[in-house]
């Protein structure tokens, strides 16, 4: 299974970009990074940061495909990946979907914390002060 070929479940469709903008998002901005979720070598989702300042990173993407939801990948793969970009850093952000009922408690679980809306208006901005 290649990244672009991962998929979250249909009732989850409204809060994950497909991984295939995400790749090409990444192609335009040298400084978005990406990493895939493996598990035995076999990709089973996708992440991407983006640098914001010196000191602030965003994350863009998370997403692990449905057929290995639920299965504390999600949470293995989003406690590795915030220490691989922690070093240096003043915070860390996320959005998401205000309708997502897993997002709050689980970021929350990692310690971010709301801080109000996006920019846009649209999606609930959690931050983790380092």
């Amino acid at each position: 299974m290649k990244i672009c070929d991962l998929s979250v479940a249909e009732d989850q469709y409204d809060y994950v970009a497909e991984n295939m903008w995400s790749l090409v998002e990444s192609k335009f901005n040298a400084s978005f990074q990406t990493r895939a979720i493996c598990l035995d070598g076999k990709p089973v989702g996708f992440f991407m940061w983006v640098p914001e300042t010196p000191k602030r990173i965003s994350i863009w993407r998370f997403m692990v495909d449905q057929n290995y939801q639920n299965n504390g990948i999600g949470r293995k793969a989003l406690q590795l990946a915030l220490d691989e970009i922690i070093d240096g850093l003043e915070e860390i952000e996320i959005c998401y979907n205000p309708n997502n009922p897993v997002a709050k408690d689980f970021y929350g679980s990692f310690g971010f914390v709301e801080a109000g809306m996006d920019s846009e208006g649209e999606d609930v901005l959690a931050i983790i002060k380092i």
